[in-house]
């Protein structure tokens, strides 16, 4: 029995994040040792899978371009740790944890872009990745098992070494909301696609990507089993899922207008910078 289905953008969030949270590894870890979370609404999804909890969201694109969050006062965790399915805040001590986390624990970060070699990369809007970017890109080294969870929309046609190498902090004269760099985060990259398989269900077809009205950057599939009563399943936890609200600390979702809390941190951005060049550009 084969059925069609599409997802957004945010439904494939969820979808990833459900896949996500069913790994081994991973409810081994929940039970018996560290997960460390790192802010993104797709891992926030996977946070709220996993223990209740929405996490802050911090950079992100909208169609302002690339900006940050506009809460006056930051509330909730960026980075949340779980300890034995307890969940701790991790902001200001990743160090310390990396440390800590061996193979048996689980790292899961998200992605700005990814490529079909399964390579993925973060945007840095912060002076040397910041704590995340400076801490999480090395976790693998110490045995510990790494997962980026990153939707499809994310996928780049090129190789990303293509990317890092145009992208910097400090190379763009002005930019629309923060200059940013990238840095590449190692793990395996479960996108809708991987999430399906996990799931149980290996065998499907990308047939379409983007759409309009809300489902710009979403995914249509074709799905096969034999079992009518797993295709069934399948099918109630996509309806599930339907108009799903987007993964965040509430507050944490409205973004800057004028650069922001963090305006010192960020470079090239031409929301905070005087009114005679933003007129230069209009």
């Amino acid at each position: 029995m084969k059925c069609q289905f599409s997802l957004t953008v945010t439904e494939g969030k969820r979808l990833i994040a459900k896949a996500i949270a069913s790994l081994p590894e991973v409810r081994h870890a929940l039970g018996e040792g560290l997960i460390l979370l790192k802010g993104g609404t797709t891992v926030s999804a996977l946070s709220e899978e996993l223990c209740g909890q929405p996490l802050r969201i911090s950079g992100r694109i909208t169609p302002r371009g690339t900006v940050s969050s506009g809460a006056a006062e930051p509330v909730g965790a960026h980075s949340l740790l779980l300890r034995m399915g307890v969940p701790e805040t991790a902001d200001g001590r990743l160090a310390d944890i990396g440390r800590e986390m061996g193979p048996e624990d689980v790292c899961v970060c998200g992605a700005n872009l990814i490529d079909i070699h399964g390579a993925a990369a973060m945007m840095a809007g912060k002076d040397l990745c910041g704590e995340p970017g400076s801490v999480i890109p090395v976790l693998q080294s110490e045995g510990v098992r790494c997962f980026v969870a990153a939707g499809l929309e994310k996928l780049s046609p090129v190789p990303l070494g293509n990317a890092c190498t145009g992208a910097g902090r400090k190379v763009s004269s002005w930019s629309m909301g923060m200059s940013v760099g990238l840095v590449q985060i190692p793990g395996k990259v479960i996108t809708e696609m991987e999430a399906l398989s996990i799931l149980g269900f290996p065998k499907m077809w990308l047939i379409g990507r983007g759409g309009i009205s809300g489902a710009e950057g979403g995914s249509t599939f074709i799905v096969e089993d034999d079992r009518d009563e797993n295709i069934t399943a399948l099918l109630r936890l996509i309806r599930g899922m339907k108009d799903t609200a987007l993964s965040g600390v509430e507050s944490s979702l409205k973004e800057c207008i004028t650069c922001g809390p963090n305006r010192r941190w960020h470079l090239g951005c031409v929301y905070g910078r005087n009114a005679r060049f933003k007129e230069e550009i209009q």
